[in-house]
């Protein structure tokens, strides 16, 4: 069996991808490969059956650095996210993997399956709730929605939706009124955990898009996580979306997007230094502080979106008479014996 140790350091998002391109080695090559990865994100690989500890003082184990060249063809060649790392790996080892599954490979533990459970005697009930992301990485002000429309989603669901805020403490983020607010209070593992026992995802492309469709459900749950994604026209619809999620994106409807993403990165110069700041990668048609492409889309259209997975029967809102927490009082679902 060769041994290898791949690698990459980049964010959440592409390392998801890797854990797919992992599971594919092993299920198109059973018996071939040990293999061990070095990544930006340890807690997304635990638990994962496919990894043996490797050293890389070993002569015997192949270090591979992994990278996904096939984004730059993403406009016009029929991929998705999801193969990026696997074409790769066929590239650098001469192999013919292909994707076995249209989502990533993040595995829960059956302690981790219980671990919501621990906190519940602490809150006043344990309703099924909805994760949300209302911001994003300073680097891409271009994937923004605005702020004031995902208020207005989440007031229209008042008592009928649990919303609950997560963000990295050092991306932007504004609070949302009317929701648990968990914005900074997660580690990497704890978002894994509330995803497995959330029961929606509202996200714009992002990270937590690409985990709601690879954490697995709970018992009682869909065969698949819905989540409502405000795309808008930056990135090409087949290179992102998921089959069973609420893609919302105006591609084609815009010049600047009418041949595939326009991949800009920026609304407005950040005077950072970075190289996103440059004329090329700035939004050429923005309305107020949205790209037009996000300004199209609509809370009437985000909220329509989140209603078809409940008038399609395949969940339920909260039972009559439920209060919200109005983010007041609630405890953190993270303090747990397993956080």
């Amino acid at each position: 069996m060769r041994k290898l140790i791949l690698r990459n350091f980049q964010s959440p998002g592409d390392i998801l991808m890797l854990t797919a391109a992992v599971r594919d080695l092993h299920r198109c090559c059973p018996g071939a490969f040990l293999t061990d990865v070095r990544t930006s994100c340890p807690a997304l690989w635990e638990h994962n059956p496919h990894l043996t500890p490797l050293s890389e003082d070993d002569p015997a184990v192949e270090i591979i650095d992994l990278a996904y060249g096939l984004i730059h063809r993403s406009n016009h060649a029929p991929y998705h996210f999801i193969h990026g790392f696997i074409e790769d790996i066929n590239r650098q080892m001469g192999l013919q993997i292909r994707p076995t599954e249209f989502r990533g490979d993040i595995h829960i533990s059956e302690r981790e399956h219980h671990w919501f459970s621990q906190v519940e005697g602490r809150a006043r009930d344990n309703p099924p709730f909805w994760l949300v992301t209302a911001g994003g990485k300073y680097d891409f002000t271009a994937k923004w929605w605005d702020h004031a429309r995902y208020q207005r989603v989440v007031d229209h669901f008042r008592g009928r939706i649990e919303f609950v805020q997560v963000g990295d403490r050092n991306h932007n983020h504004p609070p949302l009124q009317g929701v648990v607010d968990l914005r900074g209070e997660t580690t990497l593992r704890q978002l894994v955990r509330l995803m497995y026992h959330a029961q929606g995802a509202l996200s714009p492309v992002s990270f937590l898009m690409h985990l709601s469709a690879a954490v697995p459900v709970r018992p009682g749950m869909p065969q698949n996580r819905p989540c409502v994604v405000v795309a808008g026209g930056r990135e090409p619809v087949h290179w992102e979306a998921y089959p069973h999620h609420q893609f919302i994106h105006t591609a084609g409807a815009l010049l600047c997007c009418d041949n595939g993403g326009c991949w800009k990165s920026r609304v407005v110069p950040l005077g950072d230094g970075d190289e996103k700041d440059r004329p090329e990668n700035l939004c050429l048609d923005v309305v107020g502080r949205l790209p037009r492409c996000l300004h199209m889309i609509t809370a009437e259209e985000v909220i329509r979106r989140i209603e078809l997975y409940f008038e399609g029967g395949s969940i339920h809102y909260l039972p009559s008479g439920h209060t919200d927490r109005q983010g007041q009082g609630a405890p953190c679902p993270c303090q747990s014996p397993f956080a």
